[in-house]
């Protein structure tokens, strides 16, 4: 019942803090305007269709998506919903050899459908850098918690057995 309530209020916070024009931090990478035109890709994440509610056990899946449906469980009560993951085409066959090798520039996005957020994957100089936007470009970034470079950084760092170089994931059969 703490948790929960902890969660709601972090929720509120960042609601009112960020959406409402808040936002403490800076995207490191560009919003890519020409996002809508990327392919959509099928990946183990994206066949589920969507992450795990907040109430779902989730002790079997691998830490990464235990990390993950933690993470977007802290910005949106009863989880982030509906995902895509969307790969610039000039980066598409960067992402299938899955060696977290791509040009400068955006390349990556998770997009959570409901909740109308980017989280962008971008390079430059061949290191790994991070954005969260709005459908609409806003910069949604924050100094701490769910919705930070930092968290994103952690999270792409830290299971480099599914993460290569900023690439989490890679195309389902």
């Amino acid at each position: 019942m703490v948790n929960r309530i902890l969660t709601l209020a972090v929720t509120s916070l960042m609601a009112v803090g960020i959406f409402a024009g808040g936002a403490i931090a800076a995207s490191e990478g560009q919003f890519p305007a020409d996002w809508k035109k990327w392919d959509s890709l099928s990946t183990t994440l994206t066949k589920i269709g969507a992450l795990p509610g907040c109430e779902a056990n989730v002790s079997t899946l691998p830490p990464i998506y235990q990390e993950t449906v933690a993470t977007y469980c802290a910005v949106r009560q009863g989880g982030p919903g509906k995902v895509a993951v969307l790969v610039n085409p000039a980066s598409k066959a960067g992402y299938e050899a899955r060696k977290g090798k791509f040009k400068d520039g955006s390349n990556l996005i998770l997009h959570l459908q409901d909740m109308k957020v980017l989280f962008v994957t971008s390079h430059k100089g061949g290191k790994a850098q991070y954005g969260i936007f709005t459908e609409d470009g806003k910069d949604i970034s924050a100094a701490s918690g769910p919705l930070a470079i930092e968290t994103c950084k952690t999270c792409h760092t830290g299971y480099a057995a599914f993460c290569v170089d900023g690439q989490c994931g890679k195309i389902s059969k």
